[in-house]
């Protein structure tokens, strides 16, 4: 890859979904990651690495599934390349949160311009465990391309992107409202968020999503003070800068999952079984059942005796992560602000209240007209198509229905003649059904063509968006074969798999297909991003 003075180099191609500032930045930004070269020398092809082995590529990955167990994502990349390798351990969901897809994470990590292992939010402690087996396996000789190490050489700062547009350099949003989605009666707790991004250079288009930086609960930064028995206003420097104890724990740190570091840190200050127990959460076993419910507080309530100085102990703990949210409305419907749609997570254990960090801080810690920082995710390949006459076919149960609101409220805007289909569920209609009011509106604007609606608790069979497809198999197969574009929003490791099945059972009953004909035309759907995902 080469970086040139005069013209530079262009490695983001205008097909990118970036702004023209955007495609310049990056391109100077992976050209300086990856070192001066020779002048007249090529860029690095798609798939290769400078002298080395191919790169991870999503076209090439048979584990880029996000379904498929980590184990069963290893077996299929044991005797590929070292990057590759790197990519099977990742989550699989492209979901941007570690300011990567997938592959361009593991090749960051295999080049060595990326050094933290701890970016995959949903692979978790799951993720790191194998990318730090896989580094200690690969060695740490660096890669030819890679920029050259040196103990005595300063080490320069990484670039900042634009304000705004990556996580690296969040802009300063207002929070502006919040408003209950449920009804009385239903088991969840859903919010309607709005926030004013007046100021913050961010444009957004329906698909991409919001980074966000959260804070933790106050009640639990105090807690696990208590627990340590230090003092709050202890001023501390850290790698994320210098204050109080009790500000590192509110904004810096996360106080989720206990990190294995945390369990080395308590083996060192426990003894006999105490010690033995602590090792063994360290390496990812599970000596008493509890190990995924221990977060940073539980795993000080398991080791009553191992209290570590505060310093230390923040060395021990992961960095808060920004969390990602689908946006769920329209720039052109919506002008200056944007809509997230956030489940508040909340449940028991063992007699304590747990608590999500953002959707929480979100959902009732927030004050209106409070800062909070956020930057842009641009969507990889999850948009409404680019003529305005094709028709969508869009499954979002829950809270997957949000980008499927920002997507007909643009359609809405934009006049566009396209038909449009969702397929909504939940559990109760009376309680659980998002946006009701909004989406029947435009159902009688003609906005909204076809309206399926699927409920797991009202009746004595539960019912879910798939069955729904099933049962509208000969129209869903129509509409496909009219050349519908296809779209599914929300769990990735069940719903989204259900939802291929059923595609795949229209396929075969409505379309005439053999069972392996109906599997190849769903990857033919894919292949032609007429089916697009955003999973989590």
């Amino acid at each position: 890859m080469t970086q040139h003075v005069a013209p530079p180099l262009v490695l983001i191609p205008e097909s990118a979904p970036f702004t023209t500032d955007q495609r310049a930045w990056l391109s100077g930004y992976f050209a300086a990651l990856l070192g001066p070269a020779v002048e007249g020398a090529t860029a690095l092809p798609a798939g290769a690495a400078p002298g080395g082995p191919a790169l991870a590529d999503n076209g090439d990955a048979p584990w880029h599934d996000p379904s498929m167990p980590l184990d069963d994502r290893m077996v299929l990349a044991k005797d590929r390349s070292e990057p590759q390798k790197l990519m099977a351990a990742m989550a699989q969901q492209d979901c941007g949160q570690c300011g990567y897809n997938c592959a361009d994470y593991a090749n960051a990590l295999f080049l060595k311009t990326e050094e933290r292992l701890n970016l995959c939010q949903p692979g978790g402690k799951e993720t790191l465990r194998m990318l730090k087996k896989l580094e200690a396996e690969f060695g740490t000789t660096a890669p030819a391309g890679a920029a050259p190490a040196s103990d005595d050489a300063p080490k320069a700062d990484a670039p900042v992107g634009p304000y705004g547009l990556c996580r690296e350099n969040p802009a300063e949003a207002v929070f502006l409202s919040r408003r209950r989605l449920n009804a009385p009666g239903g088991e969840k707790e859903t919010w309607h968020v709005e926030i004013d991004l007046a100021g913050t250079g961010i444009e957004y288009v329906v698909g991409d999503s919001l980074g966000l930086f959260p804070a933790n609960a106050p009640a639990l930064a105090d807690a696990v003070i208590a627990e340590l028995g230090a003092r709050p206003e202890r001023v501390i420097a850290t790698k994320l800068g210098e204050k109080t104890l009790r500000d590192h724990l509110l904004t810096n740190y996360s106080l989720g999952g206990a990190p294995d570091g945390l369990f080395q840190l308590l083996s060192l200050l426990t003894s006999g079984a105490q010690r033995k127990k602590a090792q063994a959460l360290s390496a990812g076993e599970d000596p008493d059942g509890d190990a995924a419910y221990l977060d940073v507080l539980g795993a000080l309530h398991k080791f009553p005796g191992a209290r570590p100085d505060a310093e230390v102990f923040l060395e021990a703990l992961d960095e808060l992560q920004p969390r990602l949210y689908s946006i769920s409305s329209s720039p052109k419907a919506d002008p200056g602000r944007v809509s997230l749609t956030v489940d508040a997570v909340r449940y028991s254990h063992r007699s304590r209240l747990r608590l999500g960090v953002a959707s929480t801080h979100l959902g009732e810690r927030l004050a209106e007209t409070a800062k909070v920082k956020v930057y842009l995710q641009k969507a990889h390949g999850f948009g409404l198509p680019s003529t305005p006459e094709t028709p969508v076919i869009m499954v979002g149960p829950g809270t997957g229905i949000a980008p499927f609101r920002a997507f007909l409220r643009e359609r809405a805007a934009t006049a566009a003649p396209g038909r449009n289909w969702l397929f909504y569920g939940h559990q109760r209609q009376a309680s659980d059904f998002f946006y009701r009011d909004e989406l029947n509106g435009l159902k009688d604007q003609g906005v909204l063509t076809r309206l399926s609606l699927a409920w797991s608790r009202d009746g004595a069979e539960k019912t879910y968006v798939q069955d729904r497809m099933r049962e509208n198999g000969r129209e869903l197969w129509r509409w496909l074969e009219e050349g519908a574009h296809f779209y599914v929003c929300g769990d990735a490791k069940r719903m989204a798999k259900d939802v291929e099945r059923a595609i795949i059972d229209v396929a075969a009953t409505h379309g005439g297909k053999s069972p392996e004909e109906a599997v190849a035309y769903l990857a033919a759907l894919k292949k032609a991003n007429r089916y697009q995902a955003d999973v989590y």
